[in-house]
Formats: C-alpha cells, structure tokens, sequence
C-alpha cells in the first residue's frame, strides 16, 4: 500500500510540474467586449533578431503578405509562407498559407517544420484550425477567394488570428469579399491587423477601408501593397479616422500596455530575414 501511495504521489508530482513548464498564455479578448486599454503609448521599432520582452510579440514583415511573428518564449511563426523568408539558418515553429497565388504558399513546406497550416480544406468545405502551443493559439476563420476562372471558391482562404501576450493580432489573407456578420463574430477583436492594400488582386480599396474601420483595430500593418502610389491612396482613405506612423524599418514590438490610444496605421518596408 506504502509503496502504491508514493508511485501515485510521484505521478501527480510530475504531472503538476509538466504543467508548471508549460508557458502560460496570458488571456486574449478577441471574442470578448473589450474596452479602452488605458495608458497606451506606442510600440517599438525593433529587428527580427530583437530579444522579446515579456508579454510583447515581435512582428517582422518579411515580404508580400508574409510576416514573422515572434513570441516571448520564442515562438516563431510566419504568415502566408512561401518557403523562403531569407538567408537566416530558421524553420519556423508555425507556418500559415493561402492558396489564392502561388506568392501565399509552397507545396513542399519543410517537414522539420512542427506545424504547416493551410488555409484551405477539400473544394468547398473549408478547414478549421485551434493550434494550442500554450504561450500561443493560432485559429482561423474561413472565407471565399474568387477561382482563376472567375468563380468563386467557397471557404478557400483564411483569416488567421493568434492571440498570445493578451493580444489578438489577425492576418486578413488573401481576402476576396467583405466578411459577413457570421466572421466578423469569429473574427473578434483583433488588437493589430495586417491588411492587403493592393486594391484590385485582393479588395477593393473602399471596402478594405470599410472593413479595417470596422474592426477598429489599435494597430494595423499594411501589406500586398506594390508600389508607394497605392500605398499612399490607402493612407488618404483612412486618415479621417486612422493616425499614421512610418515605423521606418521591417520590424517592430506591440504589448498590450503600449497599443496606440488612437487607433494607428504603422507602416512597415518589407525586409527579408537575414544573417
């Protein structure tokens, strides 16, 4: 009895200190009501490369639509991954893809990456995602791309939304169309977007402009922009109601204690990741 006593004792023991190593995640409130975030100053300009505070994620914006997304813990994700991030020695933790244009993903993602995650399912019927990595849960939220041919493809893309330091911070994708009530529930509160400005391959401007006043993010980070003159229309469309910071670099830090009180377009120039 003595010696079955200590053997149960032992495996609580290491089951409770199991769980003590596993990273916390501080709680999101992406599907919650949220209020004003008081004391929000501003967010950091920093390098990929930067060590990441506590409860602060490192954002990185590689090229295109692809972005690093780095946590505390050192988590490393990237966003509508093609295969190539740069010249660094990395393979990411987590990967996203969107299957719109071949500059969104890669059939042959390295298998030493642990998780590859693509935005679509079968024809039709979309896919779901609720990766819990402790420190981080990547989700996503399926909506319509327009086919090659002109069709539409039901379920084809997806937003991603990682929440991780009590931030909810969503990739819009590839996006095609205006979400409907249904995803913008599923959606939730997102603290930082990044958004394609392109105004044609992806939304329209007017409705990109819609949706991001909309969302009412602290933070969003423009992407799948081609040139400064379309760059510069987004931003004329959105200083009514939007401040806009030119971060001067790839790369920044956000914490939940530093959004912007304003709600704030942070301009990134595309950087590969190198050595």
């Amino acid at each position: 009895m003595l010696i079955r006593l200590l053997t149960a004792f032992s495996l609580i023991t290491g089951a409770t200190q199991a769980v003590a190593q596993t990273p916390p995640r501080t709680p999101s409130h992406c599907i919650a009501l949220a209020g004003e975030i008081d004391g929000a100053a501003f967010v950091h300009r920093a390098s990929y490369d930067t060590e990441v505070a506590p409860e602060t994620v490192l954002i990185h914006y590689i090229d295109h639509a692809s972005f690093l997304i780095r946590s505390h813990g050192g988590l490393n994700m990237v966003t509508d991954f093609t295969g190539y991030i740069g010249n660094v020695p990395m393979i990411p933790d987590v990967v996203t893809m969107n299957h719109a244009h071949e500059t969104h993903w890669t059939a042959f993602p390295d298998p030493a990456i642990s998780h590859a995650l693509n935005g679509w399912g079968p024809l039709g019927q979309g896919i779901t995602h609720h990766l819990d990595l402790g420190e981080v849960l990547v989700r996503n939220v399926s909506t319509d791309i327009r086919s090659q041919y002109g069709a539409t493809e039901a379920k084809g893309n997806s937003i991603f939304v990682f929440e991780m330091a009590g931030l909810c911070i969503g990739h819009l994708g590839h996006l095609h169309h205006e979400p409907d009530a249904a995803q913008y529930a599923a959606i939730g509160r997102l603290d930082v977007v990044m958004a394609p400005i392109d105004g044609g391959m992806t939304l329209d401007l007017p409705t990109m402009t819609r949706v991001l006043k909309r969302l009412k993010s602290s933070v969003v980070l423009p992407m799948h922009w081609f040139s400064d003159y379309t760059l510069d229309a987004f931003l004329t469309g959105m200083e009514d109601t939007f401040a806009v910071v030119e971060v001067g670099g790839p790369s920044l830090q956000v914490s939940r204690d530093r959004l912007p009180s304003r709600p704030t377009i942070m301009v990134l120039r595309p950087e590969w990741l190198k050595r």
